[in-house]
């Protein structure tokens, strides 16, 4: 099993009415993932609106997930600004995060020099595991496999969080980094065709309501089972095609869905919008299309 686990989701943030943040409801939350299907999670990131959340915010989100849960605690802790990543970092780690999940900077479109040296100054920055995440639509640049390879070397850089949607490319990477460094995939619907190029599981988004139905697919394939977990992926395909879209931006979707199964999300905050109209009869649907109505809480 990899350090993390197979099955990660990248957790919503909830808040509540008043747009406030709700430390209840994440705790909650986080203990029905954790009895859904899930190995660890990761807070704070995208899918949490941490483009949203004061450093403070984030940081009383992680240390109240830490205490409500006993699997790993990847702390999003991801700036375009190295000194605020590093700041962010050390206190995530004072507050009992598992590891950190450590974005590319976005925004600034920096160097393959300047990548490396930002990720070098957040490993340097705690003693905990670090997760790069690879996501080149969202941060405009890509960080190169050359780089991936040197970053590796650091002893604390431990895993990758792939959404750079190129299995070709990451099939190189992880034929070059070797064992003890851990792919995940960063795009539910890539998960099986990075499992089949060496990568050992998923941050996922559409885990918040098919965590156990991801668990199923990751292990078929790890089984040798190719024709179960193909049978599972296209199970799945509605649920990742649900989960984001031009008109619907991860994570309206996940807190509509999570709205309909009585679970703590709430609205996004601005500038993701308000909810579709179409949103939650969708969200019906492809409950629907998994076998069911909801959940019993």
């Amino acid at each position: 099993m990899p350090r993390f686990g197979q099955v990660l989701t990248a957790m919503i943030s909830p808040f509540d009415g008043d747009d406030a943040l709700d430390l209840d409801g994440a705790q909650t939350l986080a203990k029905w993932l954790v009895e859904n299907g899930n190995d660890g999670l990761v807070i704070a990131g995208t899918t949490g609106e941490s483009a949203t959340l004061t450093h403070d915010e984030q940081i009383d989100l992680i240390a109240a997930v830490v205490e409500a849960v006993d699997v790993p605690v990847i702390a999003g802790t991801g700036s375009n600004d190295t000194r605020a990543a590093v700041e962010l970092t050390e206190r995530a780690s004072a507050v009992g995060a598992t590891g950190i999940l450590s974005v590319t900077p976005y925004y600034n479109r920096p160097s393959q020099e300047g990548l490396a040296q930002h990720f070098a100054a957040v490993a340097a920055a705690t003693d905990l595991p670090v997760m790069l995440y690879d996501i080149p639509a969202r941060c405009g640049r890509k960080i190169e496999t050359s780089t991936l390879l040197r970053l590796a070397e650091i002893d604390n850089v431990v895993a990758l969080k792939d959404a750079a949607g190129n299995p070709a490319e990451t099939a190189s990477f992880i034929a070059a980094v070797g064992d003890g460094f851990d792919v995940y995939s960063g795009d539910d619907a890539l998960t099986l065709p990075l499992l089949a190029v060496g990568a050992v599981g998923v941050v996922g988004v559409a885990t918040h309501w098919c965590g156990v139905e991801t668990r199923e697919m990751v292990r078929a394939f790890a089984e040798g089972d190719v024709r179960a977990a193909t049978a599972m992926n296209q199970r799945l395909l509605a649920s990742w095609s649900f989960e984001t879209g031009d008109d619907k931006p991860n994570p309206i979707p996940s807190k509509a869905m999570l709205r309909v199964l009585g679970l703590p999300g709430g609205a996004c905050r601005l500038p993701m919008g308000p909810e579709p109209d179409f949103v939650e009869p969708l969200a019906r649907d492809v409950l629907a299309g998994l076998g069911r109505d909801g959940f019993e809480r």
